[in-house]
C-alpha cells in the first residue's frame, strides 16, 4: 500500500510540474493589452474632477478610447 500511495503522488507532481512548465509566459491577448492606446484624457479628466467633488474614487477598468475623426469621401 505505502509503495502505491509514492507512485501516485510521484506522478501527480510529474504531472503537475509538466503543466506549469507547458504554460506560455505571455497569451497574445496579454500582450495585446500591453500596447499603449490614446484614451479620451478630455472627457476621463472631467470625469475624476466631478468625482472628486463628490468626494467619489474613480477606477478605471476600460478607460474610454479617444475618438478619431474619419474624413470624408
Amino acid at each position: 500500500m505505502n509503495a502505491r500511495l509514492r507512485a501516485l503522488v510521484l506522478s501527480l507532481s510529474v504531472i503537475g510540474l509538466a503543466a506549469c512548465a507547458s504554460m506560455p509566459e505571455r497569451s497574445a491577448e496579454a500582450q495585446k493589452a500591453s500596447v499603449v492606446r490614446d484614451y479620451d484624457q478630455t472627457y476621463v479628466a472631467y470625469v475624476e474632477q466631478v468625482a472628486r467633488k463628490r468626494g467619489v474614487d474613480v477606477h478605471w477598468i476600460n478607460p474610454p478610447q479617444a475618438r478619431k475623426l474619419q474624413s470624408g469621401d
